[in-house]
């Protein structure tokens, strides 16, 4: 998965997309005028090759991507001081708020976000911070099964994120290489219980799956699991997300041109570790140069397939028009800007 340059795609750009190792593309407020420009985009993407998956990070607060235009989401801690004054109504607004983020960006093209965070915030990490619902893995868990079961109503897939939780550290992945020093059974007994939920296909809410469909791992390395980042780890990914918590969706590799990614050398030797751990997609962004580096490493190794991408497709788009005659929306809305204002 790559990214672009602005806000149309250009006639290289348009090549670059038809190389058969190029699985999807994500998209940055560099890509963002307004939204019919967004859906121009989009259109020209998928006039090039259809079957591409088209991401954003769009899961509210400082990390929404698109702005004008689209309902301002609150910051994932807003929602959760929300439900404690009203639990009943916090878990319905985290549904709604689930919903109307996933359907307006399916409106516009997009498939999926990168989304929800299952992180814990325990007021250490920056980067993490109020993106997470909170300390508690009880409440993590609330509200991002709720949140997820919207977006599985608009249509949307889901990403947990950062496999096994990055809450812990301090440091910031896209700067440098954070490390945790726990022991195992402390973060499979704190941060690790939301993804483990999740991870499991007999969990439901009110007889629909709110499971996740795909993971993203931390670049963070956990010292006494592993001498690898997560998204490097076999450990990790094959032992204990694959075999220990029966998760059978996608596995997104973190960006590899962020710091904590460093670890394993060149951008091809960082692809072919994320690879060779279970990812089934790496993403290479914002080093235009690196992603047709790891393009033609992929090529020579024919390494072309990801077969769980076709889980990760929109199950429906509808138009902006549409949703905002719902009454849904045009509620959820008023609620969700009152919390951002």
């Amino acid at each position: 998965m790559l990214d672009l340059a602005g806000f149309q795609l250009t006639d290289d750009e348009a090549e670059l997309l038809r190389r058969p190792a190029v699985g999807g593309v994500i998209l940055f407020s560099r890509n963002y005028r307004d939204p019919q420009q967004l859906i121009y985009l989009t259109e020209q993407i998928r006039s090039v090759r259809p079957e591409l998956l088209l991401a954003v990070d769009h899961e509210g607060g400082r990390v929404q991507r698109f702005r004008a235009g689209f309902t301002r989401i609150p910051a994932m801690a807003r929602l959760t001081a929300y439900w404690q004054q009203d639990p009943a109504a916090g878990l319905a607004l985290a549904r709604d708020c689930g919903w109307l983020y996933a359907s307006e960006l399916l409106a516009h093209g997009l498939d999926i976000s990168f989304a929800p965070i299952l992180d814990m915030d325990r007021g250490i990490s920056e980067v993490i911070g109020d993106r997470s619902f909170g300390a508690q893995a009880e409440v993590v868990e609330a509200l991002a099964a709720e949140l997820m079961a919207g977006m599985h109503e608009a249509g949307m897939a889901t990403t947990g994120k950062h496999f096994p939780g990055h809450g812990a550290v301090a440091a910031d992945s896209h700067l440098e290489m954070p490390v945790d020093e726990r022991e195992y059974a402390v973060i499979e007994a704190e941060d690790l219980r939301p993804f483990a939920r999740f991870a499991r296909p007999e969990f439901a809410l009110d007889g629909e799956p709110a499971l996740m469909d795909a993971v993203m791992p931390a670049h963070v390395v956990y010292s006494r699991c592993d001498s690898q980042p997560a998204g490097f780890s076999h450990f990790w990914l094959q032992q204990v997300l694959r075999l220990q918590l029966g998760f059978d969706g996608m596995i997104f590799s973190d960006d590899l041109s962020m710091a904590g990614a460093e670890i394993a050398g060149g951008y091809a030797e960082r692809a072919e570790a994320a690879l060779q751990a279970g990812c089934d997609m790496v993403l290479v962004c914002n080093q235009p140069q690196a992603a047709r580096e790891v393009l033609d490493w992929l090529e020579q190794q024919g390494r072309l397939q990801a077969p769980r991408v076709l889980q990760m497709k929109a199950r429906r788009h509808p138009t902006m028009d549409q949703l905002q005659d719902e009454p849904r929306w045009q509620i959820c809305h008023g609620k969700l800007q009152a919390l951002v204002d």
